[in-house]
């Protein structure tokens, strides 16, 4: 029997999402605007019936309604004092009221809760509105929301795209007014609880396992956070409306059995409801899922079971006027939409495959993650700039496992209070579920061609939706049904096998690599013994070296340099690398600074076994194959006041390669002074130069040329905000005849002996580039 959908509701939810998109991405004129074409709508959808005059009726309320409600908020938001004074970068001490769990930032710290992190943000109160709190780990990374705290620090204009009204960059401890709520507190402790009884676990489960149940992703090996995101699995580790239905559906069942009505039913769900919801946080989708299930709850007591789009409809419409600032989450959206595809199409499909003798309960597991992905498809492109091709497969294969080890997870988290040895048990008992969900992510990421690259943004949605819709539509046709097959099948074959086989990457007899890691640099030379280089750097994003090195089949690393100290070069890299791979030593320069990224550095070193030497001017380094040779810094000045980091970057270690490919200058990011030092040496020309910082304009024209290089290998970000390179220095190093790369254009790039370059974009195949070609 098909089951008739109650929209009324639908129409108004989506227009107030609108109006709130419209506002807080444009303007709260825009936002009035939106509102009144809502109302507008609304008239002209009267008709005759009951269902025709709900539906403009609510349009005709909520869009106007809306309007005045989400314009007034994005208008106080536009003119409240402290967005003038984060226009001014004002220096301020303020009394903040936490509102969100602070959480690490990877990109610039030292990533992972193993490799410690250097930074955290969090949501906060002042004076009324939402700032953004941007603070040392140290001391910050313990508060709970609904702490008070008094904050001192410097403020820069948000972000924009949501209520918040400046930035505050937080200097020193904070001073705390008072403490957390009880139950924030509770929940602190039982999520403390589940991570120090995961620990039973290996690394990269113990630290899979606390995302899996509340969203906790900062004990996470880099490498599986990588593996999931080209496998489609992203989505298991972000609490979501599946870790609801799994709670719920668990407690409903164990309800049944003992036979209780469907009023206690209800009661009981709703207690594990809210205990879930402050468990894991306010998150978008936990509070898209939340409202839903109260919503469905209430249908359950009153006996409408069947308004499942009703309760999506009135979650998005309550939550988004709760906070307007859910309209641009992709989280929410995502949530949104993967629930209506499961109520809309997943009942269809598993209708249609049960009709042709596919049992019951194969067909639901095969529908569910094909509509989920299917629906969502647009928005990840759109957000990633990727199109996962082995999405679906891997949720089929992960879907067994996620109930068990979620609710295992749970339990755990409960009972780690009272009885650490009984949590550990129930821990030890989900370990084979949550390997088995590593091992799943894992093979999918290594297939050839698992994700395909596409355009990013609105552009790139629309575009895969429009890909889908037509797919769709020429599929119910018996007369393209085959055409469309036998293209899409065609298509997959292309991507995939053929992917894999045309690249060649990593190209036979590679010497030097530059990896793309964003504004950062990671270099790695090649010995002659299989799987074994040497690395330089690591990079601010620990996936991105993760990504290189295993796409370069280095499982062993016998020295592992770092240059100098700033978080470009031995960012959240440095863990990964550590977590994943046997490292010799670490080679650090004379100079150690910053202070707190040495400690890092140090205790990191400690933790993992690693000793950490000191390479000195004129020391060589030899393995089969590759030779490494110091060459600077000579001299070690104090890093004091404003010269801090020109002194770090000038302090960089120097290393000239000896390879097959030539002779490498790698420079780190040696400045003015520094390159200046260096030009004393009779010996600087090389064949490939590493650029120094990124090509910053403080380089010496005469310190290009002496090097005189035939290839020039720029390591930076797209759109960084520092102008790195500098068309001046492109320039000198083109007029010298050599041949410019940069990894924010070309990707990861591969020197080979014969100065033979391949290019290597992520999505794209690799490209041969000889010297002097473009």
């Amino acid at each position: 029997m098909t089951t008739r959908h109650d929209f009324r509701l639908v129409p108004a939810s989506l227009a107030v999402w609108g109006v709130a998109l419209a506002g807080l991405l444009l303007s709260w004129q825009v936002a009035l605007v939106a509102g009144a074409v809502a109302g507008l709508a609304g008239l002209t959808c009267l008709r005759r019936g009951w269902t025709g005059r709900a539906c403009a009726l609510a349009l005709m309320v909520c869009g106007p309604v809306v309007a005045m409600w989400i314009g007034t908020q994005v208008h106080r938001a536009e003119s409240h004092p402290l967005r003038f004074a984060a226009d001014r970068g004002d220096q301020v001490t303020v009394r903040a009221e936490i509102t969100d769990r602070p959480r690490g930032v990877r990109s610039e710290g030292f990533g992972s809760r193993q490799g410690g992190i250097a930074q955290v943000v969090m949501g906060a109160q002042v004076h009324g509105a939402r700032v953004i709190l941007l603070a040392p780990a140290e001391r910050w990374r313990d508060l709970l929301p609904g702490q008070p705290v008094l904050v001192k620090g410097t403020l820069a204009p948000p972000r924009g795209g949501d209520l918040t009204v400046a930035l505050l960059r937080v200097r020193g401890p904070p001073q705390l007014l008072g403490a957390a709520p009880v139950w924030q507190r509770g929940a602190e402790s039982l999520r403390a609880g589940l991570r120090s009884a995961s620990q039973v676990l290996a690394p990269e489960s113990a630290g899979l396992l606390p995302a899996l149940v509340v969203g906790d992703t900062e004990g996470m090996s880099p490498r599986v956070v990588d593996e999931f995101r080209t496998a489609g699995l992203s989505h298991l580790l972000a609490v979501s409306g599946a870790n609801l239905a799994i709670l719920c559906g668990a407690v409903l069942l164990l309800l049944r059995a003992l036979h209780a009505g469907p009023k206690l039913c209800a009661a009981g769900c709703l207690a594990a409801l809210i205990g879930f919801v402050l468990l894991a946080g306010p998150e978008p989708s936990v509070l898209r899922a939340a409202a839903m299930a109260a919503v469905a709850l209430l249908a359950l007591v009153l006996g409408r079971e069947r308004s499942a789009l009703s309760a999506l409809a009135f979650a998005v419409l309550c939550l988004v006027l709760y906070d307007p600032a859910l309209a641009t989450e992709p989280g929410f959206a995502l949530s949104v939409v993967a629930t209506a595809s499961l109520v809309l199409l997943a009942p269809r499909w598993a209708r249609a495959l049960r009709d042709r003798g596919v049992p019951v309960g194969l067909a639901e597991a095969l529908v569910v993650p094909v509509a989920a992905n299917l629906a969502t498809a647009p928005l990840v492109a759109g957000l990633s700039g990727e199109v996962s091709l082995v999405a679906v497969a891997a949720n089929l294969a992960a879907a067994p496992v996620v109930a068990p080890a979620t609710v295992l997870g749970v339990l755990a988290a409960v009972v780690a209070p009272l009885h650490r040895w009984t949590a550990e048990l129930l821990v030890r008992i989900a370990g084979p579920e949550v390997d088995w969900l590593i091992a799943v992510g894992r093979h999918a990421a290594a297939v050839p061609g698992a994700s395909v690259s596409w355009p990013e943004g609105w552009l790139g949605a629309l575009l895969l939706l429009v890909v889908i819709a037509t797919a769709a539509a020429l599929l119910r046709l018996r007369r393209t049904r085959v055409l469309v097959v036998a293209f899409l099948v065609g298509g997959f074959i292309a991507l995939v096998p053929l992917k894999g086989i045309a690249p060649g990457w990593p190209p036979p007899g590679w010497s030097v690599v530059a990896c793309d890691v964003s504004q950062g640099d990671a270099v790695v030379l090649a010995t002659a013994d299989p799987g074994r280089a040497v690395l330089v750097d690591t990079g601010p994003d620990p996936g991105a070296v993760a990504k290189c090195l295993r796409s370069l089949h280095v499982k062993e690393i016998p020295l592992l340099v770092l240059t100098h100290l700033h978080a470009d070069h031995v960012g959240g890299g440095l863990s990964s690398v550590l977590a994943d791979r046997a490292v010799g030593a670490i080679a650090v320069g004379p100079l150690r600074q910053p202070a707190w990224a040495w400690r890092e550095v140090e205790r990191q070193a400690r933790t993992r076994g690693v000793r950490v030497v000191e390479p000195v001017a004129g020391q060589r380094f030899t393995w089969p194959g590759l030779e490494l040779e110091v060459i600077g810094p000579r001299r070690t000045p104090v890093a004091t006041g404003d010269d801090e980091n020109t002194a770090v970057n000038d302090q960089s270690l120097v290393l000239r390669a000896h390879t097959p490919a030539g002779r490498v200058l790698l420079t780190g990011d040696v400045e003015l002074a520094g390159q200046a030092a260096l030009l004393g040496r009779p010996d600087l020309q090389a064949e490939v130069l590493k650029v120094p910082h990124h090509g910053s304009r403080y380089s010496l024209p005469a310190f290009l040329t002496r090097v005189r290089p035939r290839v020039a290998l720029v390591s930076v970000g797209a759109d960084n905000r520092y102008g790195h390179p500098s068309k001046h220095v492109i320039d000198v190093l083109t007029a010298n005849g050599a041949l410019v790369l940069r990894t924010d254009r070309d990707g990861d790039l591969a020197v080979l002996p014969g100065v033979r370059i391949v290019r290597r974009k992520q999505g794209r195949n690799p490209r041969w580039t000889r010297c002097g070609s473009g």
